[in-house]
């Protein structure tokens, strides 16, 4: 009994370390680069995204976990399933290096449109062993659609300057 709640905690907040180093590393630049891109009328506030996240990675934390378990941890029928949990949590993780580390908007907008993709993966493939679990994870696809549309808006309407090159 004791093990599994320490299985519960483990997936549940496996997510948010990914999400933290990204914030912690990024952090500093920020909000001075963040700033200056143009961005639409339809942007969250700034102050949003720390609580969205927070309440989305618990949920697939924790949905994560509902899909382990219910396919007796780390066994053959739950390669698929939790192997693209994985390709998309690892994407998901690999966003905010390339849009606020790199300031490769192009970068981040092929990842999150991948990460898309994995993401509506996992929740089909989550669906036919758990519609709890495929549940939990709509709020994340949710948000993932406007983040894919504000990273597209962002990358159009903020052209990558070339160095030494004037346009």
């Amino acid at each position: 009994q004791g093990r599994m709640w320490a299985y519960t905690v483990g997936f549940t907040v496996l997510p948010h370390v990914g999400g933290f180093l990204g914030w912690f590393i990024n952090r500093k630049a920020t909000p001075v680069w963040y700033e200056k891109l143009k961005k639409p009328s339809w942007c969250p506030p700034r102050k949003i995204f720390p609580v969205a996240w927070t309440v989305l990675y618990t949920g697939m934390g924790y949905a994560s976990y509902l899909i382990w378990n219910d396919l007796g941890g780390c066994s053959s029928k739950a390669v698929i399933p939790l192997g693209l949990y994985g390709a998309q949590l690892a994407l998901n993780w690999a966003w905010p290096p390339f849009f606020f580390g790199a300031h490769n908007l192009k970068m981040a907008l092929i990842d999150i449109l991948c990460l898309d993709g994995l993401a509506i993966g996992t929740v089909c493939s989550w669906y036919r062993i758990n519609k709890i679990a495929a549940l939990l994870m709509v709020p994340y696809l949710g948000w993932l659609a406007m983040a894919t549309c504000l990273t597209i808006r962002i990358w159009k309407d903020n052209p990558e300057q070339k160095p030494g090159k004037s346009e």
